[in-house]
């Protein structure tokens, strides 16, 4: 028994990429169960089996995003103690997450996703304050390990570190993928690392 919900789990995940996966080529309006399924290489009835209909997939894509945001900021935090570390560490993880799913933005920006759905925006709201939440964590333990400014309050600079990632996000996105998303978050970090970092550090 604790296999099958194993398989089941992962299986679930499976159809969640395959989904973002075909939004960041096709676009939101034209995914289909039928679509879903032949990507993963099952029939419709073998989706139906883990989901009720295209909106439980599209919340199961909304998860998987969450879930992948939440799994970078346990990475960082298990790699190194140092807070201006993982925060750095964050940032590049969380560019990459995005060059590697390019249906990412497609999804958290698209009208259409929230269209007829209020508590997915709700849930998407509350998915990001939880990381935002995270980041002003790690600055407050830098702040208590006198590795972060004090006078920066935490929720602000959680904030601005959302900043040097959103913008470029939305332009890479524009530009489909021309912009250099991993160039300009090594640029900016160092501008965002003096800015919060102590002198004598």
């Amino acid at each position: 028994m604790p296999a099958e919900k194993v398989a089941t789990k992962v299986r679930r995940e499976q159809i969640a990429q395959a989904a973002l996966d075909l939004v960041a080529t096709q676009g939101l309006k034209a995914l289909s169960v039928g679509t879903v399924a032949r990507r993963v290489g099952l029939t419709p009835s073998g989706i139906y089996r883990h989901f009720k209909s295209k909106d439980d997939v599209l919340d199961a894509v909304q998860e998987l995003i969450q879930g992948r945001l939440m799994d970078n900021v346990n990475a960082v935090r298990e790699h190194t103690q140092d807070a201006v570390e993982q925060l750095h560490q964050l940032l590049m993880r969380h560019v990459a997450l995005i060059r590697q799913n390019q249906g990412i933005p497609r999804v958290i920006f698209s009208e259409d996703f929230y269209t007829d759905h209020p508590e997915r925006r709700t849930r998407t709201y509350r998915s990001i304050r939880k990381y935002l939440d995270e980041v002003a964590a790690i600055i407050r333990q830098g702040q208590e390990n006198t590795q972060i400014k004090a006078d920066f309050a935490p929720e602000t600079a959680a904030v601005m570190f959302l900043g040097l990632i959103q913008p470029s996000a939305i332009l890479w996105h524009m530009s489909g993928g021309q912009f250099d998303v991993t160039r300009q978050a090594e640029r900016a970090w160092p501008i965002f690392s003096k800015a919060i970092r102590k002198q004598d550090q």
